[in-house]
C-alpha cells in the first residue's frame, strides 16, 4: 500500500493535470449544454404561447382542435360563396339602354329600349314608345339570349350590346 502511495507521490503533477484538463473539458461541456438548453427552452415558450396549462399534449390537442373548427368554418364559408355564387348568376348584370326618335313628328329622343339581362342571358326588353298623343310601353322576355316575341330593329340592337357585357 506504501508503495502505492509512492506511486502516486511521484505521479501527482501528472495526475493534477490530468484531472484539471477533464475538469476544462467538463466546464466546456456544461457551457455548451446550458447555451443548447436556453434554446429548447425558448422555443418551448415559442410552442406554448397563449397557454395556460403545461403539458404539452394538452396543448397540440387543443391546436388540432383548432384546426378542425377552423376546416369546418373554411368549408361552410366555400359553401355559402358557392351558393351565392349561384345566387347572383341570376341576378341583372348586363344592361343596356338606348333611345330614338320613334316618330317624325316628336322632337327628340323620347323613345327607348331597356335590356336587363342575367348571367345567362335570361331577362327582359322593356321599350317605351313616345309618340305626341299617346305613349305605349312594351316589356318582352327573354330566354337565353332569344325573344319568343318579334323584336324592332331598336330593341334587338339593345339586346345583342347586352348580351355582349
Amino acid at each position: 500500500m506504501e508503495n502505492l502511495f509512492e506511486m502516486v507521490k511521484d505521479f501527482s503533477p501528472y495526475i493534477i493535470l490530468g484531472l484539471t484538463a477533464i475538469t476544462l473539458i467538463l466546464i466546456i461541456v456544461l457551457i455548451s449544454m446550458s447555451r443548447a438548453l436556453g434554446k429548447l427552452e425558448n422555443r418551448y415558450r415559442k410552442l406554448m404561447r397563449g397557454t395556460t396549462t403545461k403539458n404539452l399534449e394538452e396543448s397540440v390537442v387543443e391546436y388540432l382542435d383548432k384546426i378542425d373548427e377552423a376546416k369546418a368554418m373554411v368549408e361552410s364559408c366555400n359553401g355559402r360563396m358557392n351558393e351565392i355564387d349561384d345566387r347572383i348568376k341570376q341576378c341583372v348584370q348586363k344592361i343596356s339602354v338606348i333611345r330614338y326618335k320613334a316618330f317624325e313628328d316628336v322632337g327628340s329622343d323620347l323613345s327607348f329600349s331597356i335590356a336587363l339581362l342575367n348571367d345567362n342571358n335570361n331577362g327582359v326588353v322593356v321599350t317605351g314608345i313616345f309618340g305626341r298623343n299617346e305613349s305605349t310601353t312594351y316589356a318582352k322576355p327573354i330566354d337565353k339570349g332569344i325573344s319568343r316575341y318579334d323584336l324592332s330593329e331598336e330593341e334587338q340592337q339593345v339586346l345583342n350590346d347586352a348580351m355582349s357585357k
